[in-house]
This record gives structure tokens, C-alpha cells and sequence, in this order.
């Protein structure tokens, strides 16, 4: 099988369209599901791990994604690297890309993981920005598809700060062209350009995007609600105050998603704050799916990796 993704770049979900988000979806349930099938197409392969925020899920994934897969994952600290005592990001972006395959970075700054992948010779995946976290999504849309058996007319609803999971949420379902409803505090809302990119987006793939205020709107009729912390990586001082702004209003518990479908299911990329963003009620009851989607993230992050860092996907039997 060709792979028309081979050496993309994956900075945010708009380095996909539809057709090859879908084949990377459908591609991890497989990897997932026959595993022994795929251990040896990243025999030789090498991924270099870049970490300038603290890390579990995303290093386990991609680094024991990896290793199902038969390539290797160097892990390196951003302090610990050159590139924490200064050394300019094109010198860093040529050395590296000259001696592995695909580079893998979670930082705060997008703008840095552009100019490390404008001056790399081989793949870079943003694994987390401020603005942006695709790996996450990619499992997310990955669990929906394996609970329904379509992403087609669905209907998704965040709740919460609109930080990068807001903006990943509203660019990839307009991809898809899955409903999708955010709500936020006034102040604490997705940016703007993230939203307007999501409507332009949703011309084409028929979603509907809807950014508000009242959880309740945006949660009703929902097949899958969505929530994170109200405070990420970076904004850990403003968590008093956070509290107060996001309150009881936009916590996810049983008075809110009773507005969802009755058959809704739970989603959190982790680590959760029980009590605060979500009930404890919620997040460890029945509609809950929140460790399999965290189990994704693996099969997710293999599928995307063979996509950008092979010429052409062949498996044993």
C-alpha cells in the first residue's frame, strides 16, 4: 500500500484531509487488533524524542509504539540537549535529521516545531504545543470509530478551558465532519483563528461548529463529551483562579451530561482532576471510556508514524 502521507510533516491536523485521517484511524484499529502483523516495518527505523514538557502517556506511546513496531525511540530532555544551552534550532533540525528517521517534539512553542521541521530532512510530529496536540485527537477520533463504527453523523461536545485540545477538537471534527460544540468562560474560549479555520474547514465537510458559552447548549444531544484540566502545562498560577472562573458551571458530572444522548460516552486525554473538571461519578462510571482512549494513543501514534516514515506500508501475513 503507497503511502501518499509518506514525509508529511504533522504540526497540526490540517496536514490531513479526510481520506488520509480516516486511513490512519482505520490503520491504528488494525495495528491494535494484530499487532504481531506489523512488528517488523520499522526494522532499521529510528524516532528521536524531543521532551520540553513533562511527560507519561505521550512517551510511553510513542516510545513503546515504536518498539511493537521493530524500530528504536531515542529520548532526549530538552534541558539536556544543546538546544536547552542555545544552539539555533536549523543546526539542531540538520544534525538530527541527518542520523534518524522521524522526529517526534512536545514544547510549548508551535512556532519552534515549525522551524525544526522546515529545517529537517525527515517527518516531524508535533506531540503536544500550546496550541495544538494531533497525536491526542487521532486517538480520540480513533476510540469513536471503534465505538461506533463511523465518525458520520455524530455529534461532539467540549467542555472546558479552549486550549489546544479545544483547537485540535474544532479542526479535526470540521475535518471529518463531525458536529462539534465547545463551550468556555468568557476570556477563556478558543482563539480565534482556530475557530474561523474550523469554519472554513466545515464548508466542505458539512460539520457544524459552534463555540458558546453555556455548557448545557453545548452539550446536548451529544454522542461523546470531552473535557481537560481547566489549568495545562504553563498556566499552573492561574489555577486559583481558574477555579473560580470555570466553578461548578463547567464541570462535567451527572446534572450536565443528563442534556447528552442517553447512550453518550466520556472522554479525557488525561491526567484528570477528579472533582474539578469532572465528577468522580462521571469519569469512573459507566459511560466512561477514558483508558481505552488513552490506550489509543499508542495505536494511534504507530498508525501516524508508518504513514509519514514509509514509502510503502508492507506487512507479514
Amino acid at each position: 500500500m503507497t503511502n501518499t502521507m509518506y514525509n508529511k510533516d504533522i504540526l497540526n491536523l490540517t496536514e490531513m484531509n479526510k481520506a488520509e485521517m480516516l486511513e490512519v484511524l482505520h490503520l491504528a484499529i488494525d495495528m491494535k487488533q494484530n499487532v504481531a502483523k506489523y512488528s517488523e516495518i520499522m526494522h532499521g527505523k529510528t524516532l528521536a524524542m524531543i521532551f520540553e514538557k513533562s511527560s507519561t502517556r505521550t512517551r510511553i506511546s510513542f516510545e513503546t509504539g515504536m518498539y511493537q513496531m521493530g524500530g528504536h525511540a531515542v529520548v532526549m530532555q530538552g534541558s539536556t540537549t544543546q538546544m536547552g544551552r542555545g544552539e539555533p534550532i536549523p543546526d539542531t533540525a540538520r544534525v538530527m535529521s541527518s542520523m534518524v528517521d522521524g522526529i517526534m517534539i512536545r514544547t510549548f512553542s508551535d512556532a519552534m516545531v515549525a522551524q525544526l521541521a522546515e529545517y529537517s530532512r525527515v517527518p516531524v510530529v508535533n506531540g503536544l504545543t500550546d496550541d495544538h496536540h494531533p497525536s491526542q485527537i487521532l486517538a480520540d477520533f480513533q476510540t469513536i470509530l471503534e465505538i461506533k463504527g463511523t465518525t458520520e453523523g455524530l455529534k461532539i461536545a467540549y467542555v472546558g478551558d479552549g486550549n489546544n485540545m479545544a483547537h485540535s477538537y474544532l479542526i479535526g471534527a470540521a475535518i471529518l465532519g463531525m458536529d462539534v460544540s465547545v463551550a468556555s468562560p468568557a476570556g477563556y474560549q478558543p482563539k480565534p483563528e482556530f475557530v474561523a479555520l474550523a469554519k472554513e474547514l466545515a464548508t466542505t465537510s458539512g460539520a457544524k461548529i459552534e463555540v458558546v458559552e453555556d455548557p448545557t447548549v453545548a452539550v446536548a444531544d451529544a454522542d461523546f463529551i470531552f473535557t481537560d484540566v481547566w489549568a495545562s502545562m504553563g498556566d499552573e498560577a492561574e489555577q486559583d483562579e481558574r477555579v473560580k472562573v470555570f466553578g461548578g458551571t463547567y464541570q462535567v458530572n451527572a446534572e450536565l451530561v443528563a442534556h447528552a444522548k442517553a447512550d453518550y460516552h466520556f472522554m479525557h486525554c488525561l491526567p484528570a482532576h477528579r472533582g474539578e473538571e469532572v465528577s468522580a461519578e462521571i469519569i469512573d462510571g459507566p459511560h466512561s471510556v477514558i483508558f481505552q482512549e488513552a490506550e489509543n494513543r499508542m495505536h494511534a501514534e504507530k498508525a501516524l508514524l508508518a504513514k509519514i516514515m514509509l514509502p510503502e506500508l508492507q506487512v507479514g501475513s
